[in-house]
């Protein structure tokens, strides 16, 4: 579809204020089987979640990452920051993942659905990329979350360019790369309900 209306400049983003973003006390780590557990119970009362992945980024040619290493799925008021290390960590996230009882929407999901189905052996079900409903609309192909940010709320999102390039792969995550990760799935879902609330709007079709 050819772009209709105008996205947000980089430098017209730079002016707005920050994006309210989730903080470490309402982010929490996912990284045993007990922990998954609790976490999907949690995550089952909403029919809509924001969702993103993470992997280990590869700078040498042929490198294979072997992510994503780590998932994240948000409700309105709590993230989870799932790690992969565990198996049967990573069986009940895959169970989510391939359930299409449960709405999981993201932006730019197409790398991540390839990934997911490569290391957990799902194609994931039940999954919307933002991006799609963006076009829909008269946007550019690849809104992206921080275009979404500045159109929807006049807010900046900020990402860590540190926070991007990081081993997502180690043991132990930093404090910043789960606020990163949280704040994906999170502000994804914010863009999600804001799409859904416009008049006349039916962002879940």
């Amino acid at each position: 579809m050819r772009e209709l209306y105008p996205t947000p400049s980089k430098e017209d983003i730079a002016l707005l204020e920050p994006f309210e973003r989730l903080g470490l006390s309402h982010i929490e780590l996912v990284a045993t089987a007990g922990q998954a557990e609790q976490a999907l119970d949690v995550l089952a009362s909403s029919a809509v979640l924001g969702f993103d992945t993470e992997s280990k980024p590869t700078f040498a040619r042929n490198e294979v990452s072997g992510g994503p290493h780590v998932v994240q799925l948000s409700t309105a008021r709590r993230a989870f920051v799932f790690q992969l290390h565990d198996a049967r960590c990573s069986a009940l996230v895959a169970g989510l993942l391939s359930a299409e009882s449960v709405l999981k929407v993201g932006f730019g999901l197409g790398d991540d659905r390839r990934r997911i189905l490569g290391k957990l052996g799902v194609e994931p079900r039940g999954v919307l990329d933002l991006n799609h409903l963006f076009q829909e609309r008269g946007y550019r192909k690849d809104m992206g979350v921080k275009a979404a940010v500045a159109l929807l709320f006049n807010r900046r999102f900020i990402k860590s360019r540190k926070a991007t390039t990081s081993n997502w792969a180690q043991p132990r995550l930093t404090e910043a790369q789960l606020v990163y990760a949280a704040n994906d799935a999170y502000a994804a879902l914010r863009v999600f309900h804001a799409l859904e609330s416009q008049p006349g709007a039916d962002a879940a079709a």
